[in-house]
């Protein structure tokens, strides 16, 4: 541990033309009190770490002295790939070998360039959560993103429905859609892939045997293909609506974008009103009731009846509520 903060230390000031021992002490987690016992043992061991005193000093290397300890370790390469989601990085518990990692490259770039990732964080960030929800991490991800990193099999208890299930997997990867984490990972009998909510994770128990990655898997190919099959599977009904101008606008932001898209561009000319009739693949008559209530007057529903009925009845509350 000590060896470790040590060698941070070193990298920190190699990095930085100096550092005040407040600021070492912040970044290293520790007491100015242990800064100064680590700067003392660093100079015994013979890296010249020099002390500045008074109100203005603090700790600098001399003598243009350069570390060799620059060598990027497996898991901080890894990380450093990943430095632009920072947030990711944390709830996978790879945030202090990412960390390790930008000050190595720091610590080896000319001293022109050293300010390169304090310029890019300013430029860049990623907000993975949709709004207004409240991002939580599932409390097993360490575990199955570690699981990733080894390409090593676990056996999985996940919550289906009422019940849950058992399964030996092969943990693929890991895709952070919408705040939500979720798992791609094949079984090993039939050796089909499947996608599974780590959230629903109950149970996650690493093997002790590793598999053999299939080198044709692509990540975001797979998770794209996903997807598509996942959006299209869910709208399993038809409505047939007519929308005003207005409507047809706002139309992709109430319902599925690609679907509200498809029946757009599907939709013949517009009446003589300027509104368009045209068919749309909704998730259920309940969900589509609940879309559609937003678009207001903008939008008529035609068929199912059922659904008509739906719309009639809040009509006629809405009227009582305010008055013809």
């Amino acid at each position: 541990m000590r060896a470790a903060r040590l060698i941070k230390m070193v990298l920190l000031l190699q990095s930085r033309p100096s550092m005040t021992a407040a600021e070492l002490a912040r970044e290293l987690e520790v007491s100015e009190r242990t800064v100064t016992r680590d700067a003392q043992a660093l100079s015994e061991a013979g890296v010249p770490v020099y002390a500045d005193r008074g109100r203005a000093g603090g700790y600098r290397l001399i003598g243009g002295y350069r570390t060799r300890l620059t060598g990027l370790a497996r898991s901080e390469a890894e990380a450093l790939f990943l430095s632009g989601v920072p947030g990711a990085l944390r709830e996978m518990g790879l945030e202090d070998a990412a960390s390790a990692a930008r000050l190595k490259v720091s610590a080896a770039l000319l001293p022109s360039l050293r300010d390169a990732s304090r310029t890019a964080a300013q430029r860049f960030h990623l907000d993975a959560p949709n709004w207004f929800a409240e991002p939580k991490a599932p409390e097993l991800l360490p575990a199955v993103a570690d699981a990733v990193w080894d390409d090593r099999r676990v056996t999985a208890r996940y919550r289906r429905g009422e019940s849950e299930v058992v399964r030996e997997l092969e943990p693929y990867g890991l895709v952070l859609k919408a705040g939500v984490w979720y798992l791609c990972a094949r079984i090993p009998d039939p050796g089909s892939f499947r996608v599974y909510r780590i959230d629903r994770f109950t149970a996650v128990e690493a093997c002790a045997d590793r598999f053999e990655r299939d080198e044709g898997f692509e990540l975001p190919v797979f998770w794209e293909e996903r997807a598509e099959q996942f959006a299209r599977s869910i709208l399993r009904a038809e409505i047939v609506v007519r929308v005003s101008r207005d409507g047809a606008r706002r139309l992709p932001y109430a319902v599925d974008p690609a679907a509200a898209r498809a029946a757009l561009a599907a939709a013949g000319a517009a009446d003589g009103d300027g509104w368009l009739t045209l068919t749309l693949p909704v998730e259920s008559e309940k969900v589509a009731h609940a879309q559609l209530a937003g678009l207001g007057p903008e939008v008529e529903v035609l068929a199912p009846e059922s659904l008509r009925a739906r719309f009639a009845s809040d009509a006629v509350r809405l009227a009582a509520l305010y008055g013809t």
